[in-house]
């Protein structure tokens, strides 16, 4: 790229004005200096010699690095083009600008001052709307001054200071104000600062025209709970209303601004959107806002990768991660298209992208291959216990609803359990004894804890865990447990049921099992109750109502039974 490379709006301009504009970046400041008086005063005669706003950046060698004509919003340098030194630097470069008419600076010129994290922004006011006639000829004019700079705090972003004369503005301390600036976003950022490792996460929600406003909420709280259980910090949530998503952005442009300013201000080192994005959005948000986009499915993969302790499961995690992955190389970058090195990538040619989507496609066969195996095998499993007339009881349900604690509760089992998304990933088989209700003999069954449940299950975890899954297909009937103590818990059920119709199977028989009672609201209680009779109310964590969960698992599989033997 030319080094004298003049940006913005250069439409209607004459090559003369061109160069007057390429000889900016032969000027050289002190670095003590914001800005000298001649500096000042070119810029402005050039902003009035063709009618429009200019913007000069300089870095603190004093250096002009950019020229653009227009605004600040206009010629801002992007995010992926300016120096990455963390939530508690500044960029290390300052924006001179002018403006034709006298006025203060708009909130679009400070939102693109912070989302560049500029050391200053200085806004040079033209007088007679920006030109003067004098004897003949146009003439800069700098009627009076603005400086802004960055605040290191949420509640007071930046500050700008009262209309300045140019010599004033000239014999401000250029050393001192960036020093003192940069020593209080070091202390705010060590104050604010979060363990090792851990991202700082803006959330991103969007609501479009068909989504309920009470389970936009409560979607934008399971994310963040997702979120933490991958082990990120969340920060800030932004929200906007919407018809339908932009397809390029996702958000409006306002809203990227807004985002980007947010990320800047925070410190954030993750953005988080709600919903799937394109190859194409992510490139597009990430080369805006100038920080690392994900999407919903990306985190979930991301908990499953922690998660998985078996072989299998940590197979079927690879396999989701590389499917997910496969189409949206192309969004990758730059680097993904240079052509290989070295030996073995000579010859015709073929770019890093297409080598890499090859050794992603082999992987998969490969891994498809094993995930086939691991199907055959947990089959031939499932044949055994079916031969042996060993009846067999699937636990599903939304995730943290309390699966694993209540295998635990039944069996003794010493599954891991926690308060979280995923706690566990790999299903876990245990054998049961309970009593036959028409023999009244011991009954001995398996009793399978799978995989939890969630609101829109990634398309690539349902296929690559359709060997776990199987599991709840091939079961002789399900337990449907539901967290009764979540305000959400209808839509969970919906949830749950809308995946098992997925299913490739038919599941046997269900039975409702509430969780958590004795954590649950009154009203809860009672309306889960009234609409549904058939249920069974529990809670697994202080073994409230187990005894009366055997009997009816051994009337349920008892109908089973009879079900599949007519």
């Amino acid at each position: 790229m030319p080094v004298e490379t003049i940006y913005g709006q250069l439409q209607g301009l004459k090559p003369s004005q061109l160069k007057q504009l390429q000889r900016l970046y032969h000027q050289r400041l002190p670095i003590d200096q914001l800005v000298t008086s001649e500096f000042a005063q070119r810029l402005a005669a050039a902003s009035t010699e063709i009618n429009q706003p200019l913007c000069a950046y300089i870095n603190r060698r004093g250096q002009v690095i950019r020229v653009g004509v227009g605004t600040v919003r206009q010629t801002q340098i992007p995010p992926t083009e300016l120096p990455r030194y963390g939530a508690e630097r500044l960029s290390g470069i300052r924006c001179i600008s002018t403006q034709l008419k006298a006025a203060y600076p708009s909130d679009s010129t400070l939102t693109a001052m912070a989302c560049q994290r500029l050391d200053a922004l200085v806004v040079l006011t033209l007088t007679g709307g920006g030109f003067e006639r004098r004897g003949g000829g146009a003439t800069g004019y700098v009627k009076e001054t603005y400086l802004a700079h960055l605040l290191p705090h949420p509640e007071a972003r930046w500050t700008v200071t009262p209309p300045l004369s140019l010599e004033v503005l000239t014999n401000q301390d250029f050393n001192d104000l960036t020093g003192s600036l940069e020593e209080e976003f070091r202390r705010e950022y060590v104050a604010h600062q979060v363990s090792d490792g851990q991202d700082r996460v803006l959330l991103v929600g969007l609501m479009t025209k068909d989504v309920v406003a009470q389970s936009f909420q409560n979607e934008l709280r399971e994310l963040e709970k997702l979120v933490e259980t991958a082990g990120g910090s969340v920060v800030e949530v932004l929200t906007q209303r919407r018809i339908s998503p932009h397809p390029q952005t996702v958000v409006g442009e306002g809203k990227v601004q807004e985002i980007a300013l947010a990320a800047q201000t925070l410190g954030v080192s993750l953005i988080v959107f709600d919903r799937d994005l394109s190859p194409t959005q992510v490139r597009n948000l990430e080369g805006q806002i100038g920080i690392r986009v994900v999407d919903r499915t990306e985190v979930i993969l991301d908990i499953f990768a922690q998660r998985a302790q078996s072989q299998a499961g940590k197979l079927q995690v690879e396999l989701a991660q590389l499917e997910y992955m496969l189409p949206r190389l192309t969004g990758r970058g730059r680097a993904m298209s240079r052509l290989g090195g070295g030996i073995g990538t000579r010859g015709p040619g073929e770019t890093k992208l297409e080598t890499e989507r090859r050794a992603i496609q082999r992987r998969i066969a490969r891994l498809q291959q094993e995930v086939n195996q691991l199907q055959a095998h947990r089959s031939r499993l499932r044949q055994q216990r079916q031969h042996q007339e060993v009846p067999s009881v699937a636990i599903v349900g939304y995730t943290n609803a309390g699966k694993s604690t209540l295998l635990n509760a039944l069996t003794n089992a010493e599954v891991y359990a926690a308060d979280q998304l995923f706690a566990t990933l790999d299903p876990t088989t245990r054998r049961l004894v309970i009593t036959d209700p028409v023999t009244e003999q011991p009954l001995p069954i398996v009793l399978t804890d799978t995989v939890g449940f969630i609101h829109e299950l990634p398309p690539t975890l349902m296929d690559a865990f359709r060997a776990t899954l199987e599991e709840v297909t091939e079961a002789d009937a399900l337990l449907h447990v539901v967290d009764l103590s979540h305000s959400a818990w209808q839509e969970q059920i919906r949830s749950v049921m809308n995946i098992l119709k997925q299913m490739p199977l038919t599941p046997g028989p269900i039975l409702l099992v509430f969780n958590k009672v004795d954590q649950a609201d009154g009203d809860a209680l009672r309306f889960a109750q009234e609409e549904f009779p058939q249920a069974l109310f529990i809670s697994a964590a202080e073994r409230l109502g187990l005894e009366t969960l055997r009997q009816r698992i051994a009337q349920l599989i008892r109908y089973a039974v009879s079900m599949r033997s007519s």
